[in-house]
């Protein structure tokens, strides 16, 4: 049996696992509908045209995990943000795991969407805000369709919350192949402030498909503030959703490091609901063998006085793939616009590739809106002036491209991901300056 059918008959299933009197019921019925409609995209698909699912679909994949599976703390300690206090929401095969997280009550809600999606006190919330964003392709709307478990992390009006929040999933490997589809809803009410830390981490060498999807919502003021750690294992593949909705004077900020797994689709939406907003969307991509990772962005400006600002930088060596496709989409009410975009990119071999479109489509005439891209090798007259120095010629090269990696870091806003995302790159190129995961 094909993966679709496999999914569309588990249906059935799952229903029989959850609430069917929950308010997102006939979401879910909507959603296996669309997916049965669309089913998982192919390369005929335009934004889809340089990467293929054939790889990844062919597994068994164990839709359901047979049971609670128990780790070592010993085995996943490293994959944490240790040097700063933060709260936890921890998923183990899918699962959340209340042993190694650490949530809280003070005044916000980090929680569990099992639970939002049953309790009636979250019933307004999840009414209001529930798959009002994410669009409905067919990845999405599978996402939507077998929706129960992740993050729900609602911060009310005027809360600054006192420390960043780490959203980790782990798979254990007892599935032979196992896929995960964790949905989270992140609302940030007026004038408050969120900083979020998430990452899917293999422990085995099993077939993992991941399919996140995340709704965001900024309100009036409110500032959040998201990190990507992906550096997962050479059979681990990520599809991750991201749609963002901002209103007045919200400044939203999504930082993306790729540097493992075999395949990782990143879809970042940014929806500008209001004056004078501000989104961020920057990335660091460093891959080798087979690895392939595709960045396919959208910022759209719908109210004047906006600012964008994407900067995706990309190494890629042996035979790896790598994609960029971003879109800056401009209003004719969204004057005074101001949006920038660049994708800059090193081949380190002959079998490396990229394949990357900016796109400006701009429909408002008094904007200031620029996008470019490049693509090369590493500068050799750069190399023999190090050389020239004394740096042999392999700590030359290491440095430049650590120096070209390292530029997007200077936006990150936490000392401590900067210096773990820099002790990442640092490995990743082969310069000895300390060692992290």
């Amino acid at each position: 049996m094909e993966l679709k059918e496999k999914l569309i008959a588990s249906f059935m299933a799952f229903e029989n696992l959850v609430d069917i009197d929950s308010p997102v019921h006939d979401v879910r019925s909507e959603a296996i509908k669309e997916f049965e409609t669309q089913g998982f995209p192919s390369r005929r698909d335009e934004a889809w045209k340089y990467t293929s699912l054939n790889s990844i679909l062919k597994h068994d994949y164990s839709v359901f995990p047979k049971s609670e599976n128990h780790i070592d703390y010993n085995d996943i300690k490293k994959y944490f943000i240790h040097d700063i206090d933060t709260y936890k929401i921890v998923f183990i095969d899918g699962k959340y795991s209340s042993h190694f997280s650490e949530t809280t009550h003070d005044g916000i809600d980090v929680c569990l969407m099992s639970s939002a999606l049953s309790k009636p006190k979250y019933r307004p919330i999840i009414e209001n805000y529930f798959n009002k964003v994410a669009t409905k392709d067919g990845l999405t709307s599978l996402n939507t369709a077998f929706s129960q478990e992740g993050a729900y992390i609602h911060i009310p009006k005027n809360k600054s919350v006192a420390k960043p929040i780490q959203i980790v999933h782990f798979s254990t490997g007892n599935e032979a192949a196992l896929m995960l589809q964790p949905r989270n809803l992140i609302v940030v009410d007026e004038n408050a402030h969120v900083q979020i830390i998430e990452r899917h981490q293999s422990l085995t060498e099993n077939p993992v498909l991941t399919n996140t999807v995340t709704e965001i919502f900024a309100d009036k003021r409110a500032i959040v503030d998201y990190y990507k750690i992906q550096n997962d294992n050479e059979n681990a593949s990520l599809i991750d959703s991201t749609f963002i909705d901002q209103k007045q004077e919200s400044c939203a900020s999504v930082h993306t490091f790729s540097f493992g797994g075999k395949l990782t689709r990143n879809n970042l939406r940014f929806y500008q609901n209001g004056e004078r907003i501000d989104s961020t969307l920057k990335g660091v991509t460093i891959i080798g063998n087979k690895q392939h990772v595709d960045h396919n962005t959208l910022v759209h400006h719908i109210e004047p006085n906006c600012e964008s600002h994407q900067d995706y930088q990309g190494i890629f060596g042996d035979s790896s793939v790598g994609v960029f496709n971003g879109k800056v989409l401009v209003n004719k009410e969204a004057q005074k616009t101001n949006a920038f975009q660049a994708n800059n990119n090193i081949l380190l071999s002959d079998k490396a590739t990229i394949n990357t479109k900016p796109q400006l489509e701009i429909f408002a005439d008094d904007v200031k809106c620029s996008h470019g891209c490049t693509i090369g090798q590493l500068d050799e007259s750069a190399i023999f002036y190090m050389q020239s120095r004394g740096i042999p010629e392999k700590e030359a090269k290491a440095l430049l491209l650590y120096a070209f990696g390292n530029s997007v870091l200077s936006s990150v806003k936490i000392p401590e991901i900067k210096q773990r995302i820099t002790n990442i790159i640092a490995t990743k190129l082969g310069i000895n300056i300390g060692f992290d995961l």
